[in-house]
């Protein structure tokens, strides 16, 4: 086990590395996607991938992390695939190769935890994840709702409209949790329970109308890191004010146990823009509590 000081972290919590999905025995599979050609903030969210890996250091000497009764090891196999190859400048490439990518992983029946990059990258792993196990619900923490029609071809701002409009999302089953931007609210396709509402509600009350709204349907989770509040995460592109807490969404991601997850990615952080790795320890923390949420739900 590396220690806490001098050592490179190569992976994220220093998994062993692979890059076939038939030839490695594992449950979960961590990707990163160091891509930011379709943000519409700061640039610089390509660095994310990296910094949340570098990030597992402070988390990798804790064995059995709190409030957990066993270690991440004693019941899932995870391996990290690195960082995803495409011909950078050229988006389509990044598509393309992202889909594939993704589609080898999970037709060999892992499930996928994904490092961004700007939120386009759902998009693609969307596609693939709704390939293998049909329209999904999905659940989605964020200050935005991605859903703008309006943007470029590419732009991380108008995924979740794609999204439906392709079919590979279920509406009524899927919420938009954090928001604190401006949409449509009268025409809007999905749930939203917006940022005063969880922070006055609380995680308890979010998980109920997650539970209500998701039921028995394979879900996807997407977390953009500007969901938090920027005191929680100052490093991300298009930060907002008045986000949720990181107490309060760790609360939400541990509650998801026993739901039919099938994959997750966190997005969005952009190390550049933070001075004490604030942003990437979040962002690490709550995809290792996704890791917990998944190897708990093997023992229910």
């Amino acid at each position: 086990m590396p220690s806490l000081f001098g050592d490179v972290i190569t992976s994220f919590l220093n998994v062993a590395r692979a890059t076939d999905p038939e030839a490695v025995d594992a449950d979960v599979v961590i990707s990163g996607v160091p891509f930011d050609l379709a943000c519409s903030g700061r640039t610089g969210t390509r660095m994310g991938p990296n910094a949340i890996r570098q990030a597992t250091a402070n988390l990798i000497w804790e064995g059995k992390r709190w409030p957990w009764d066993f270690a991440l090891e004693e019941r899932l196999k995870v391996v990290d695939a690195g960082n995803l190859d495409y011909a950078y400048g050229e988006p389509q490439s990044l598509v393309d190769n992202l889909e594939s990518h993704a589609g080898r992983w999970l037709s060999a029946g892992k499930k996928m935890l994904t490092l961004g990059g700007d939120h386009y990258i759902s998009l693609p792993l969307l596609r693939a994840h709704a390939r293998e196990h049909g329209p999904l619900a999905l659940i989605h923490f964020d200050a935005h709702t991605d859903t703008y029609e309006q943007g470029t071809r590419f732009d991380h701002g108008t995924i979740f409209h794609h999204a439906l409009k392709e079919g590979l999302v279920v509406p009524e089953h899927s919420l938009q949790i954090g928001i604190r931007t401006s949409y449509d609210r009268h025409n809007h396709p999905y749930e939203v329970l917006d940022a005063d509402w969880v922070n006055d509600h609380g995680p308890k009350a979010v998980l109920e109308r997650i539970r209500a709204r998701v039921g028995h349907h394979p879900a996807y989770v997407s977390l953009d890191i500007d969901g938090l509040d920027p005191a929680f995460a100052p490093g991300t592109g298009t930060p907002v004010c008045g986000g949720m807490s990181t107490d309060l969404l760790l609360k939400v991601i541990r509650g998801l146990v026993g739901m039919e997850l099938v994959g997750m990615d966190v997005v969005e952080v952009n190390p550049a823009y933070d001075h004490a790795d604030i942003t990437s320890l979040a962002a690490a923390t709550l995809g290792l509590e996704f890791l917990y949420v998944l190897a708990a739900g093997k023992h229910i």
